[in-house]
């Protein structure tokens, strides 16, 4: 079973990927708006890009043997991701269409994309954790996928804040 689940797991990563790629090419370039409907179907995309990896890395035949201590680190890893990620959610309350102030309070104070952080670190920890050679191999990709992420958006927050620009001077990642 896990001999045909793992590849559909993997282009589904891929997949799933390219599409929050397309997507955040569409927003930047304004062919797409984020609206109720695009925010659905890009919740719905994340959700399986998460459950995806997250089972991907654990069923990786390609396993490499690391030793405990750096398997538990991958999961601290993981785990502090989590932690930015909700703290994240929770300080902005929203995914996709905020409209508001900018927002330097809590995380944010810290860290401009504690969401995106966090999501790094699941990448990064969980093949760490379950010592996935084929995880540690596609990471790296995803990563720079989420970094592009990150760039339009930081590119749109320059335009829309004037004090973006000392906020990001003044803040990590």
């Amino acid at each position: 079973m896990d001999e045909v689940l793992f590849p559909v797991l993997v282009a589904v990563c891929i997949v799933t990927h390219l599409v929050r790629a397309v997507y955040e090419v569409l927003k930047h370039t304004q062919k797409v708006r984020a609206t109720r409907s695009t925010f659905l179907v890009m919740f719905a995309n994340m959700a399986l890009l998460w459950v995806s990896w997250c089972l991907l890395c654990g069923l990786d035949p390609r396993g490499i043997d690391l030793p405990g201590i750096v398997r538990w680190l991958g999961l601290a890893l993981f785990g502090i991701g989590i932690v930015l990620f909700v703290t994240g959610l929770l300080t902005i309350r929203t995914l996709e269409s905020y409209e508001g102030d900018l927002i330097t309070g809590g995380v944010y104070s810290r860290i401009r994309h504690p969401m995106y952080l966090g999501f790094i670190l699941w990448l990064v920890g969980l093949p760490v954790f379950f010592g996935g050679r084929v995880s540690f191999v596609l990471a790296p990709v995803f990563i720079a996928n989420v970094l592009l992420w990150r760039y339009f958006e930081e590119q749109e927050l320059e335009e829309r804040f004037a004090s973006y620009k000392e906020y990001k001077r003044t803040t990590l990642f």
